[in-house]
């Protein structure tokens, strides 16, 4: 696929967050060549003037403004919320490396996410960070079906990420997103990278917008034995799929003490966070 390339001056690289985690949020892109399929982050269209479709076109940001020190000391940090920090561009304008270049000075909680394995290249950084989780994004341990979701990197690069990640002694979170019912097997992916993860995140396939249609289309041709069950969940609303699995995901991960997070109701997290502020 080819991508549209456009430089973009912005006033500030670091805005707050709405996340239900983190304080601040830092975007070093606009824009996503990793085309998942399921990337809620394609609302950012509306903000920009592209009429490209969601990941064929990257903006790479340019500020002058230096990365404030006071603002960020003991504050939450997330790298990245519409964009992944490590998509393939950022090889050639290392935007990324550039902000970590200023935030390994500052007391804050870094937490990166990433589908890529070019966060290796930044590792001596990573080390001098303070107090950094770096989360990768595993749903499936199947090769072909990653491949029908997105253009990042193989599983298998993922996992080797995640494995070389701990051994330098950073901390890893393998970040279960988005849990496909009945195609994501949370206890084999578990089972198979527990020696080097040091906590999971899950998180529900949420389907929203443009692209709820295409993903149902997709469950329909490739695995019609459960369209029964996307109809049950996505067309009439019930939630009981996500309650029982949040409840056997809880007692799976209690039973053999796995440090978790379960961020199965994001919008409910968000309206807590506001309701906080106010």
């Amino acid at each position: 696929m080819n991508i549209t390339e456009n430089e973009i001056m912005v006033k500030d690289l670091v805005t707050k967050s709405k996340l239900p985690a983190s304080d601040y949020v830092i975007n070093p892109y606009v824009g996503c060549p990793h085309g998942c399929r399921y990337c809620y982050a394609c609302f950012m269209k509306r903000f920009t003037s592209h009429s490209e479709e969601w990941g064929s076109f990257i903006d790479i940001k340019r500020c002058d403004k230096p990365i404030s020190k006071k603002k960020l000391q003991g504050k939450s940090v997330f790298l990245s919320s519409v964009t992944d920090c490590y998509n393939p561009f950022e090889k050639k304008y290392g935007n990324t490396r550039k902000i970590l270049e200023q935030l390994v000075s500052i007391d804050c909680e870094l937490n990166i996410s990433t589908k890529s394995h070019l966060i290796l290249r930044d590792i001596d950084l990573l080390k001098q960070c303070k107090k950094l989780k770096v989360s990768v994004s595993v749903n499936t341990l199947d090769e072909q079906f990653k491949s029908d979701m997105d253009y990042a990197s193989s599983i298998e690069k993922r996992l080797e990420t995640l494995e070389t990640l701990h051994k330098s002694g950073i901390y890893t979170v393998l970040f279960m997103s988005p849990i496909f019912p009945g195609i994501t097997d949370c206890k084999k992916i578990i089972e198979k990278t527990c020696g080097y993860v040091a906590e999971y995140w899950f998180e529900n396939l949420n389907l929203r917008g443009s692209y709820k249609q295409d993903i149902l289309g997709y469950i329909k041709e490739t695995y019609p034995q459960l369209g029964k069950l996307y109809d049950d969940i996505y067309v009439k609303g019930n939630k009981e799929f996500w309650h029982n699995l949040s409840g056997e995901i809880e007692t799976y991960c209690d039973i053999h003490s796995i440090k978790h997070i379960i961020y199965f109701y994001h919008s409910e997290l968000v309206k807590s966070k506001l309701n906080l502020k106010n």
